[in-house]
């Protein structure tokens, strides 16, 4: 069983996670209510904008409120009960959280696609976070609830355990700060893209590179949704607690979210060289050689090495 200190430590830090993450969207939602193209939304538009800053207004507000109850209450002590009151708060963020995201890639949508297919891409971004902060979730707590009991209740009197502990909970802490540091500027890129749908030039690009603006929008999005994933399994399913199951779990979305990133980054290359240079033949270079050059240093590079440990041992 983790140690309290590490279990608030780690639900702590999940939440700076998130609230991080909120904080530079609504920034950059905030200073989409005064770029040029603002004026020229539909109504029903605007008021979509609206919503989602009130979404994420609610999101900040949950995140940060164990920072105030830790303050107040407990007087900045560890205990059972902050602990459980950082997990609801963060179980509970991020829906609203989900609920904006979709928000604004429907608003972004209607400029490219259109109000159909705007509509789907908004429902299928929402529904994609639910399912990855609330349904694989939900499903894994009553298939791992037998487990996680018998590792809250576990007697620790064996020294190689305390060993084995110390050593996973760093693990764990390594993983959740990998993620932190990769978080902050998906979400600030997110946040980017999103502004330049109502810039006056945004108009102007040929229809290609608006798509690709779009699907770099839906694959920043995804990263997003990927890196706030562990924090939402570790509080629901894993309880807080700190087992190999999650450190494995949440390696896998740290990983996994780096193919969505290298796309979304490589398509938003495409859409400048291509305002730049007016040349859709060295965009689409640009394109392969940014893949080439993520994708080797983050898979290429990182698998040989592990070869080469691997034939070493």
């Amino acid at each position: 069983m983790a140690e309290l200190k590490n279990k608030v430590q780690n639900a702590l830090n999940e939440c700076r996670i998130l609230v991080l993450g909120a904080q530079v969207l609504f920034g950059f939602q905030f200073r989409s209510v005064l770029e040029p193209g603002f004026d020229g939304l539909p109504f029903v538009s605007k008021i979509i904008i609206l919503a989602a800053l009130g979404m994420l207004l609610v999101a900040i507000g949950l995140l940060i409120s164990p920072s105030s109850y830790h303050r107040i209450v407990e007087r900045g002590d560890d205990s059972e009960e902050i602990h459980r009151f950082t997990s609801k708060t963060i179980k509970w963020a991020l829906l609203p959280f989900a609920l904006a995201l979709g928000l604004n890639l429907l608003v972004a949508a209607n400029r490219i696609v259109g109000r159909k297919w705007a509509v789907a891409v908004g429902l299928l971004t929402t529904a994609a976070a639910i399912f990855f902060w609330y349904v694989i979730e939900l499903y894994m707590r009553r298939e791992r609830a037998a487990e996680i009991s018998e590792a809250a209740v576990m007697d620790e009197k064996v020294e190689g355990k305390k060993d084995e502990g110390a050593k996973l909970s760093d693990k764990i802490e390594h993983v959740l700060t990998e993620a932190r540091l990769i978080l902050p500027g998906a979400q600030a890129l997110l946040g980017f893209l999103f502004v330049a749908v109502l810039m006056e030039s945004f108009d102007k690009l040929p229809d290609v590179s608006k798509y690709m603006h779009l699907a770099s929008l839906l694959l920043i999005a995804l990263t997003i949704i990927l890196l706030m994933t562990p924090a939402a399994y570790h509080r629901i399913v894993e309880r807080g607690e700190e087992t190999e199951h999650f450190h494995r779990f949440a390696s896998r979305m740290v990983v996994a979210a780096l193919v969505p990133l290298a796309l979304g980054i490589s398509a938003a290359v495409y859409v400048v060289v291509q305002k730049v240079l007016e040349s859709q033949l060295v965009a689409v270079v640009s394109v392969l050689v940014t893949l080439a050059l993520f994708w080797e240093l983050w898979f290429g590079l990182t698998l040989y090495r592990r070869t080469q440990r691997d034939h070493a041992r």
